[in-house]
C-alpha cells in the first residue's frame, strides 16, 4: 500500500550525525552489527540475551533496557530477529520500538517475515511520521561475517536511499524491490530456490557417496559445470566434514518456506518442490536438528535411506 510520504524526510544516514539502534545479535546479526561498529556508527544495542552482545558492547555499544528505548535514543532502528511473532513483539509490544519512534526515524527489519506484517509495520510508522523499511539478507553466516550479503529492500524511496550507506556496510548486492513488503517477498523467492537447491545438492552426495566416488573429487568435478552454486561452494564442504553447525537454523528455514507456501496458497499457486523440501526439513527437525545448519538436511536423507555414511573429512 502507497502512502502520502511523511511530512519529515529522513537524513542520509552518516557516522558523524546518526544514532543507530541494533536490534538482535544472534548467528548473522553479530556480524552485522559490529560491521557498523567498524565503520564508527554509534550504537544502542538490545537483545534478549545480553551475553550474546558482549563483544558489541565491550568496544563501545550502548545498553538499552527494550526495544522502546533503543528508538529513544536514536535514529535510525535495525533489527534482525528471527520470527514473525518476535517481529511483532520488537516493533508492537508495550516496550517495542514504535512506541519509541519518533518523526523522521527509519526502522529497518532485516529478519524473514510476512510481507504483510512488513506493510503493517510501515503503516504503523507512517502514522508515527516515520518510515520502515523491510530489507531481508541472504548470504548466511559467511555473507554476514565478511560483509556479501544480499540485501532486498522494501519501502519509501526516500527512506531507502537515506539508509544506503549503511546497507552498503552489510551487504554487497542492494535492489530495491518496490514498495513495503517487496523485499519479504523477494527473499521468499530466494528461499524456493535455495530449498530446491538444497535437496539436490544433499542427494548428488549421498548418491556419489554410495556409488563409490571419491566424493571431493567428485564435487571437484560438477562445481565447475552447469551445476555450480553457492550451495556446493559453501555448504557442500561442511557437509563432506559433517559440520552441521549453524550458518542459517533449520527452524528459521523452516519458518520461511511456510510463509512462502501461505503465500503461495493465497495467489492459489502450488509449489510442490517447496511443499516436499518443506516435509523433508521437518524430518530434520523430528530429528533433534532444528538448531543445526540447513545443510543438516542431509541427515533426514540419510535416515530415509536407512544409510549412514562417514563422508571423507577432506578439505575442499
Amino acid at each position: 500500500m502507497t502512502h502520502r510520504p511523511p511530512e519529515q524526510s529522513p537524513r542520509l544516514a552518516t557516522p558523524a550525525d546518526t544514532r543507530i539502534g541494533w536490534i538482535g545479535t544472534g548467528v548473522m546479526g553479530a556480524s552485522m552489527c559490529q560491521h557498523l561498529q567498524a565503520a564508527h556508527y554509534r550504537l544502542t544495542l538490545y537483545t534478549r540475551n545480553r551475553n550474546k552482545a558482549s563483544a558489541i558492547l565491550a568496544k563501545g555499544a550502548t545498553w538499552a533496557d527494550s526495544p522502546r528505548a533503543v528508538a529513544e535514543q536514536t535514529d535510525i532502528v535495525i533489527t534482525m530477529v528471527g520470527f514473525p511473532q518476535d517481529v511483532r513483539q520488537v516493533y508492537f509490544g508495550e516496550q517495542g520500538v514504535l512506541a519509541g519512534t519518533g518523526a523522521g526515524m527509519v526502522l529497518i527489519d532485516m529478519t524473514t517475515t510476512e510481507p504483510s506484517l512488513s506493510q503493517e509495520i510501515a503503516q504503523a510508522a507512517h502514522a508515527r511520521d516515520a518510515y520502515a523499511i523491510d530489507a531481508p539478507v541472504s548470504g548466511g553466516d559467511i555473507g554476514a561475517r565478511n560483509a556479501t550479503l544480499s540485501i532486498m529492500v522494501g519501502g519509501n524511496t526516500s527512506a531507502v536511499q537515506s539508509v544506503m550507506p549503511l546497507l552498503e556496510k552489510l551487504g554487497k548486492k542492494i535492489v530495491h524491490q518496490g514498495d513495503a513488503g517487496a523485499g519479504q517477498h523477494a527473499k521468499l523467492c530466494n528461499q524456493i530456490v535455495i530449498a530446491g537447491t538444497m535437496v539436490g545438492v544433499c542427494e548428488s552426495l549421498l548418491y556419489g557417496y554410495r556409488a563409490g566416488l571419491d566424493v571431493p573429487r567428485m564435487l571437484e568435478s560438477i562445481r565447475g559445470g552447469a551445476a555450480a552454486c553457492w550451495t556446493l561452494d559453501n555448504l557442500a564442504p561442511r557437509i563432506v566434514d559433517r559440520n552441521f553447525d549453524p550458518g542459517f537454523f533449520v527452524d528459521h528455514f523452516v519458518k520461511d518456506m511456510g510463509i512462502a507456501l501461505d503465500e503461495a496458497r493465497r495467489r492459489q499457486l502450488t509449489l510442490p518442490g517447496l511443499s516436499l523440501a518443506h516435509q523433508l526439513y521437518e524430518k530434520v527437525q523430528a530429528l533433534g536438528h532444528g538448531r543445526s545448519g540447513t545443510h543438516a538436511l542431509m541427515l533426514a536423507l540419510e535416515d530415509l535411506s536407512h544409510s549412514h555414511p562417514t563422508l571423507p573429512s577432506t578439505s575442499l
